[in-house]
């Protein structure tokens, strides 16, 4: 099991289509690729990035073949329109551990 980190802030001025976008588009499609959303953490205050977004797949080739689909690319250009200081990384999935 991978697990793939995202952080990302939202616009300043675009929270409201951003949370639209993530319940209606993002979160059904990491499903439909095979990314299973298994925590997102909200950052309020402190010097951190706004998001964190994990999702797990079953295995690191699937991951790899996902992040080149075309159903991915159009999926994070889309996101983009809503956040910036995107980052992405890929980690083994430890589930007796907090992973950053």
């Amino acid at each position: 099991m991978v697990r793939l980190l995202m952080q990302w802030d939202i616009k300043m001025g675009r929270e409201q289509p951003y949370f639209e976008f993530i319940m209606r588009d993002f979160a059904p499609g990491l499903m439909r690729l095979g990314i299973e959303p298994s925590e997102v953490w909200y950052t309020i205050y402190g010097d951190a990035p706004q998001m964190l977004t994990l999702g797990d797949v079953e295995s690191l080739e699937k991951l790899e073949m996902i992040l080149q689909s075309q159903g991915w690319k159009h999926l994070h250009e889309k996101l983009m329109n809503y956040v910036t200081n995107y980052r992405q990384r890929i980690v083994l999935h430890n589930q007796r551990s907090f992973q950053l």
